[in-house]
């Protein structure tokens, strides 16, 4: 796996856990935020042919 790979995967999974922590604390605003920012990462993962499903080692 190259290093753009790991990074995205490694920052879709941070940002995946800070939605469901904002989310379990009920800050809407915050998990409107990284609902944001995790479909631009995905997008951007798409963009450039990476598996999101992958898991990061």
């Amino acid at each position: 796996m190259d290093a753009f790979t790991t990074g995205i995967l490694q920052r879709i999974h941070n940002t995946e856990s800070d939605l469901r922590k904002a989310r379990e604390t009920g800050d809407d605003f915050l998990a409107e935020v990284e609902q944001s920012e995790l479909d631009d990462l995905r997008r951007l993962a798409s963009e450039h042919g990476v598996d999101v499903r992958q898991k990061v080692a």
